[in-house]
């Protein structure tokens, strides 16, 4: 059984378009009958369970006759989302009332869980429904969601929800059994049972198309579900979905380990999937900040991007992005500090300075 609920009070469960729609556009009602199941089991074991699922496009696709499953275009997707989450919020509704469940939809961006103060609403919210025994169904807003500022796959969204639920584990069902060391279609292609560190031979083996042509997600999306998750603490699964009862049968998956937690504001900043700009640092500042140092001017060589003092940006050193903070300066005022020590910055300025670009205790390693 993946993640126990004696090992696991709280658990994220996302579900792939293709397990929940058939190729005619239809409701895969016998499965999902068996997987509401397993929740309604777990829930009388005493686990807390939300799920995220895919499906509204897929669904709303085929009501409209529309082209490419809906995704021949943005507005095809944005109407197909409108007419389909009607549907899929009244299916789950209708199963989970069926196993003795209460059902709540939850839409949000990534607008949502990239503001801070936007992400600790979401974070209250899913709090209580689940302390009252609800089950959150969960999706992207691909209503009004647009292609620049979007999620874009449901997998990095399971992600975020299970690091603003607190959740312990993730399971990511979809139309794979895992991550395998080549294309899966490779009769050499051997999985991968168990992950402890996301490095670039891991990444290396992502795929990124999907099988059904349903979704939206592959391998890359799902390596880095991954990553968000093990960073704030919670073990990620990649498994199949499509076998009857997939939470209770024993089947074969890839286990992402998960770290030590790092603190929530630490969790969020290093879970972020969008940035205002991008600090570029020297060898000397990058091995400082592993250290666990803030980031000084002195160490930084050239910046991207237009952003004001609080707003997130990344950090990238010679081997590439390695962390994410919030700026403690314009960017402006950033630019005129490249390269000048700490004593400097006042005279340069013309206002008394902080200290730092981007301070440790708003910053985190990725």
């Amino acid at each position: 059984m993946l993640f126990a609920p004696a090992s696991c009070p709280r658990l994220i469960v996302k579900i792939g378009s293709a397990l929940l729609v058939d190729g005619g556009g239809g409701v895969r009602r016998g499965w999902l009958a068996g997987i509401t199941a397993d929740i309604a089991a777990r829930a009388r074991a005493g686990q807390q369970v939300a799920v995220v699922s895919s499906g509204a496009i897929a669904l709303g696709a085929g009501r409209l006759g529309l082209a490419k499953g809906g995704r021949a275009s943005l507005e095809d997707a944005q109407a197909a989302a409108a007419v389909g989450q009607i549907a899929l919020s009244q299916v789950w509704a209708e199963v989970l009332a069926a196993e003795g469940l209460t059902a709540a939809q939850m839409l949000v961006t990534l607008g949502d869980l990239e503001d801070r103060r936007r992400y600790l609403n979401a974070a209250a919210t899913l709090d209580r429904l689940l302390s009252l025994g609800v089950v959150p169904v969960i999706n992207e807003n691909d209503s009004v969601a647009t292609a620049e500022i979007r999620f874009g796959d449901n997998d990095r969204l399971a992600a975020r929800v299970a690091q603003a639920a607190a959740a312990q584990g993730v399971v990511l069902l979809s139309d794979v059994d895992g991550l395998f060391d080549r294309n899966p279609a490779d009769p050499a292609a051997r999985r991968i049972d168990r992950v402890e560190r996301i490095d670039a031979a891991i990444e290396a083996m992502a795929d990124t198309r999907s099988a059904s042509g349903m979704g939206s997600g592959g391998m890359v999306s799902k390596i880095a579900a991954a990553r968000i998750a093990n960073a704030a603490g919670a073990h990620l699964a990649i498994a199949s979905g499509q076998i009857d009862r997939p939470l209770s049968t024993p089947a074969p998956h890839t286990l992402f380990v998960a770290e030590k937690s790092a603190p929530a504001r630490k969790a969020w900043l290093a879970g972020g999937l969008t940035a205002r700009g991008t600090i570029h640092i020297d060898a000397g500042a990058a091995r400082a900040l592993k250290d666990g140092a803030s980031l000084l001017a002195a160490g930084a060589i050239r910046l991207e991007g237009d952003f004001s003092r609080g707003d997130p940006v990344a950090i990238a050193g010679p081997d590439g992005t390695m962390a994410r903070g919030l700026a403690e300066y314009d960017a402006d005022d950033a630019r005129r500090l490249l390269g000048c020590r700490s004593e400097e910055h006042a005279a340069l300025l013309g206002y008394a300075p902080r200290t730092a670009l981007v301070h440790r205790n708003h910053m985190a390693l990725i």
